[in-house]
């Protein structure tokens, strides 16, 4: 593959990265509610990607293959102070920031805990899509959840699995998976949102 084509599919995944919590905070803020939205699942994605970030970094992988997460974390912070502050639960948001910054500094006290973090990490973040997909269903409302987040982050799943298969030597097998399970999961959690905003129209 051209290494051009290669450049612009990194260029449009960071910049799709860069936004992609936005029209779900923007649904959030201009409903002041965060109805339809999970927090386990919140906490959940933002843990996956704290080990994702953590095992990248220790193992110096080149930079440009996970620069977006940095960024995808930062909005996935300020999303959760916002459901915390609709919800009524602001005094947890310092719980859980003292939570994720321990568990940041554990991952790396010993190679075998960062393996070990990472082998679960497709789990956890796979839990995180099948905990929102719960939430719908149960409630069979999909209220603020913004379906162009979700959309956003199939997009960037299939992107970084195009570009696996062109650097094959950057990536291990278990990265690919990871993507690959996102990828599918993202898809049905936005089909889940579009299917139930769908039916709230026409009722």
């Amino acid at each position: 593959m051209a290494p051009g084509l290669l450049n612009l599919v990194h260029l449009t995944t960071w910049a799709v990265c860069a936004v992609i919590k936005l029209p779900q905070l923007v649904a959030v803020l201009r409903a002041g509610s965060a109805r339809g939205l999970s927090v386990t699942s919140l906490l959940l994605e933002l843990a996956g990607l704290l080990v994702f970030l953590r095992y990248q970094i220790y193992y110096d992988y080149p930079l440009e293959t996970y620069l977006e997460y940095p960024i995808i974390i930062a909005q996935d912070a300020i999303l959760l102070c916002c459901i915390m502050h609709f919800s009524g639960k602001k005094k947890r948001a310092l719980f859980y920031t003292v939570m994720y910054w321990g568990v940041w500094y554990v991952l790396t006290l010993h190679k075998w805990i960062i393996d070990i973090a990472m082998n679960l990490c497709t789990l956890v973040s796979a839990a995180s899509k099948l905990v929102q997909l719960q939430h719908l269903w149960q409630t069979k409302d999909s209220g603020q959840a913004s379906a162009l987040t979700w959309g956003m982050g199939a997009y960037t799943c299939a992107t970084v699995d195009f570009s696996e298969l062109c650097l094959q030597n950057i990536f291990s097998l278990l990265v690919l998976i990871r993507f690959i399970t996102m990828l599918i999961l993202n898809i049905w959690v936005t089909a889940t949102i579009l299917h139930y905003r769908k039916t709230k129209k026409t009722d």
